[in-house]
């Protein structure tokens, strides 16, 4: 298994960007709840970074339990974390792209301008001036933006927990939105809820 390292970050390092910020999201693919993104700084000239993070990965390769303790360990280390939402009507106004990239966008605000540069997971960001590479795969290469991936899950499903203490019956504390076959069974039951996006198949069966 490929575990992320700080290469890509070190050779931006190298070319004259001393804040890197690693970005991604989680909840694109749900069928209820916002898009969350995370945009994580690391601090580079630590010599011991790695050692620091041991244990960090792509968000969907680690248990809940073990995001949750390495989410603390995150916001120590790293010299700035930004999170950043688009919830489910403006998805459903903009799509599912476009309310992505401006979750990054409000991610990469709440950094306070510590960023020179961006490495984010396939998406890229034309509304930012800031240098960016958008790279395949890179929460599972890049040991910032797996950072960062484990911030934006590990923040999204807790919503969805608090979600479901609001919205009982569709079991978001258990799907975290996605579409399972509880989740449909819930939609049958009681029909989409303000938290669902409308856009999204199978929710537009119950458009009027």
């Amino acid at each position: 298994m490929m575990l992320p390292d700080l290469s890509e970050e070190r050779a931006l390092l190298a070319a004259g960007y001393s804040h890197v910020a690693g970005i991604d999201e989680a909840g694109r693919g749900a069928w209820a709840g916002p898009v969350c993104a995370a945009a994580v700084v690391l601090p580079l000239d630590r010599p011991n970074l790695a050692e620091l993070l041991d244990g960090v990965r792509d968000s969907k390769l680690l248990s809940p339990a073990r995001r949750e303790a390495l989410l603390p360990v995150i916001e120590d280390v790293a010299l700035a974390v930004g999170v950043g939402w688009a919830d489910p009507a403006e998805i459903d106004e903009l799509g599912i792209a476009p309310a992505t990239r401006q979750a990054m966008l409000r991610a990469l605000s709440g950094l306070n301008g510590q960023a020179s540069a961006l490495l984010i997971d396939y998406v890229r960001l034309p509304e930012s001036a800031l240098h960016q590479r958008a790279l395949p795969k890179a929460d599972t290469r890049c040991l910032s933006v797996a950072a960062a991936s484990i911030v934006a899950k590990v923040t999204r499903d807790r919503l969805m927990v608090k979600l479901d203490e609001g919205l009982p019956g569709y079991g978001f504390a258990r799907h975290k939105g996605y579409g399972t076959r509880q989740h449909s069974h819930a939609l049958s039951r009681l029909g989409p809820s303000p938290a669902h996006r409308m856009s999204w198949q199978p929710l537009r069966d119950f458009a009027p």
